[in-house]
């Protein structure tokens, strides 16, 4: 619903290993986990996270604070750079370079964190990241961001 790419339909799912690998290190990390971050879609070079609103992850009153907004990016970014990596080669991985350009206060609702790969190197990978505060009927973009990740 909130996409911003496309995602092939007739692309390959990521290998069931590589999934495996995402979900134990990314999702199930001790902060994605205490934070309550979800892995809604994952295919590869795009993953689609969700992290249910909660208010231990406020600043004031009933708005998320950015830090948490930025874990949820890292995650995201992470996920989507690993997705389209060769699971026989990936070691490990890091961010190399994060920058967020926040665009709205996020007020009491869950959000998306859409993470798509702009450009793959070798070692280094580009994702945009959209997060959304999902409404009833739509979204507002929260926060945008471009993320590097060094993979070894």
């Amino acid at each position: 619903m909130f996409s911003t790419s496309a995602v092939q339909t007739d692309a390959q799912p990521v290998p069931e290993r590589l999934r495996a690998l995402i979900e134990a290190i990314l999702m199930q990390s001790p902060v994605a986990r205490s934070l309550g971050v979800m892995l809604d879609s994952l295919a590869p070079e795009h993953v689609e996270l969700r992290l249910p609103f909660n208010a231990n992850n406020v600043t004031m009153g009933n708005t998320v604070h950015g830090g948490v907004i930025a874990t949820l990016i890292d995650i995201a970014g992470a996920a989507a750079a690993a997705s389209g990596a060769d699971v026989d080669e990936l070691k490990g991985g890091a961010t190399s370079s994060l920058s967020i350009q926040y665009l709205a206060p996020a007020q009491g609702a869950d959000l998306r964190a859409v993470a798509a790969v702009l450009r793959r190197g070798r070692r280094q990978v580009v994702t945009e990241v959209t997060v959304y505060a999902e409404s009833d009927d739509s979204g507002t973009v929260v926060a945008k961001a471009l993320m590097s990740s060094a993979l070894f």
